[in-house]
């Protein structure tokens, strides 16, 4: 398995560049977005997406390598696609993971087109068990030392997944740990089981930040960064 370092390095060359030149020959729009050993592609022609798949295969093999074949699969996705499926009678678009999170065709409040990002199910519940697990260590330290540890992760999570469309899952995120960690206080002896709930949220308004979201869409941070 090779390390982020040495994937950007080489499938900077295997794919990138080659990415780069193909999409000088294509019809319509090829967009990329790679992080390591994970890409999304985006076609504007159904067509191009399945020659470039076939070129892929080819172009992989060439140097040792492979698409993941569970991973890999070419899905309607777009501002079109919810309609273009509607009129033959399908349902509603594929959605497709990447980065953390489950991407979905979506409309904002105001009925434009919008890709909502939510946290993969699967990720969500392994980070919880993850930090519960971390906690039961943390039990007998000191609380001022456990409170400074559990602002520092729950602020980490909120800093990557507190994206637009997301607040129900960083919600119920913060909820969970709340609750994970009530339950381990009350566990370090038998003067600690008096601790009530209302004496115990008081220390939640110190350690625990405010789930709330702290990116703005997409399309705002391109305009932000490249500004016409």
């Amino acid at each position: 398995m090779l390390s982020p370092l040495l994937a950007n390095i080489y499938l900077h060359y295997v794919l990138d560049l080659w990415v780069n030149a193909w999409r000088k020959e294509a019809r319509g729009d090829v967009i990329i977005v790679r992080y390591a050993d994970d890409f999304v592609l985006g076609f504007q022609y159904r067509n191009e997406a399945e020659r470039f798949l076939d070129a892929l295969r080819k172009r992989f093999a060439a140097f040792g390598l492979e698409v993941h074949p569970e991973k890999t699969r070419l899905l309607e996705f777009g501002r079109f696609a919810e309609i273009d499926r509607a009129q033959r009678g399908e349902g509603r678009p594929d959605t497709f993971d990447f980065l953390g999170f489950t991407h979905s065709c979506a409309k904002t409040p105001r009925g434009w087109f919008t890709v909502r990002r939510k946290t993969i199910g699967k990720k969500l519940t392994a980070t919880l068990k993850e930090v519960k697990k971390e906690l039961r260590g943390h039990r007998y330290y000191a609380i001022a030392a456990q409170g400074a540890w559990l602002r520092k992760v729950i602020q980490g999570h909120f800093n990557y997944f507190a994206v637009p469309g997301n607040k129900p899952a960083i919600d119920a995120f913060r909820t969970e740990i709340i609750k994970a960690c009530f339950s381990s206080l009350r566990k370090r002896s038998q003067k600690a089981r008096k601790l009530t709930w209302d004496r115990f949220t008081r220390y939640v308004k110190s350690w625990i930040p405010t789930a709330k979201v702290v990116h703005p869409y997409p399309d705002r941070r391109f305009y932000a960064m490249h500004p016409r």
